[in-house]
């Protein structure tokens, strides 16, 4: 099996890098045959796997945080948002996030990822298209692994993003948390799911989930499973701050879906606008903040194919 190591070396604080040689020793060890390339710019992970496309690659193994991950995905995904083949991938812990692999159970060991990447079959995955306004005003479409947001996450993203993430990523997403409840205002917004209204009011945040965890390891959405060629839809309601922060304790148990204000769905096509024309709802997107409101999200399904 051919392995291109694809890492972020700022990722972690700069442990991506520093961990490198040890994965490709590893690799080597079980058996596969692996080279390396480095991001160095926004975009790089996307070319780096068309061109591992291209040169034949097996599989590549992305060393970073969920950033990385979502970068890469573009790359099997045009410009309509349409499905595009490519290798299979393969998650190597390191980064502030790290959440889409928490869903499938891998831990922090470079040992246990790597003997995952060579004895575990190519298991198709859903992949999300998204369209939304970017920063610039503009339609574009974008991948999502992971999650898509929008009303609370997205103001966190963009606080946390702005940050050294130096306490990590459960404590840099959690202060970030806190900092946001203290400016957001409940946004009001219409979502329909598979074409039926599913709500029109104000919101916490509402989340598209392919994946099961965001934010540093909240469990947003326990029964999300990334090959069933749907989305979980998971919405916080018109909560109070207070009421907000009583779910804090249950959403990292996944136990938030039971409670009263949120509401749980299931679908393949999520529309979603704001009601007050010119308001700025802020999208988040595997951890990035690519934009806002309106959005349209669809599920790709089995776009990619994952070692894991």
């Amino acid at each position: 099996m051919r392995v291109r190591v694809l890492v972020n070396p700022t990722a972690g604080g700069g442990s991506a890098a520093r961990k490198l040689p040890a994965i490709l020793r590893e690799i080597e060890r079980a058996g596969a045959l692996p080279d390396s390339a480095e991001t160095r710019a926004q975009g790089d992970a996307a070319r780096l796997v068309r061109a591992a496309a291209a040169d034949g690659v097996d599989c590549v193994a992305i060393v970073g945080g969920d950033g990385t991950l979502n970068e890469a995905a573009q790359a099997f995904i045009d410009a309509e948002g349409h499905a595009v083949p490519g290798p299979a991938l393969a998650l190597i812990p390191c980064g502030t996030g790290g959440d889409f692999r928490r869903t499938f159970g891998i831990g922090d060991s470079i040992e246990e990822a790597v003997a995952r990447l060579v004895s575990s079959p190519a298991r198709p995955i859903d992949l999300g298209a998204l369209e939304l306004i970017d920063a610039h005003g503009q339609k574009v479409v974008r991948a999502f692994i992971n999650i898509t947001s929008f009303g609370l996450a997205g103001l966190t993203d963009r606080i946390v993003n702005s940050t050294s993430k130096w306490l990590g990523g459960r404590a840099s997403f959690f202060v970030g948390a806190l900092r946001a409840m203290a400016q957001y205002r409940n946004a009001a917004v219409r979502v329909s799911v598979d074409g039926r209204p599913f709500l029109e009011q104000p919101v916490v945040n509402v989340a598209i989930a392919n994946g099961r965890f965001f934010g540093g390891g909240m469990r947003v959405a326990p029964d999300a499973d990334p090959s069933d060629g749907s989305f979980e839809v998971v919405a916080v309601g018109d909560l109070s701050t207070l009421g907000n922060l009583g779910l804090a304790g249950h959403i990292y148990k996944g136990t938030h879906v039971t409670q009263p204000g949120v509401t749980v769905t299931r679908g393949r096509e999520i529309r979603a606008e704001p009601l007050v024309a010119g308001s700025e709802v802020l999208i988040d997107m595997d951890g990035e903040t690519p934009g806002r409101l309106p959005l349209v999200a669809r599920v790709l399904p089995g776009a990619v194919r994952l070692r894991a």
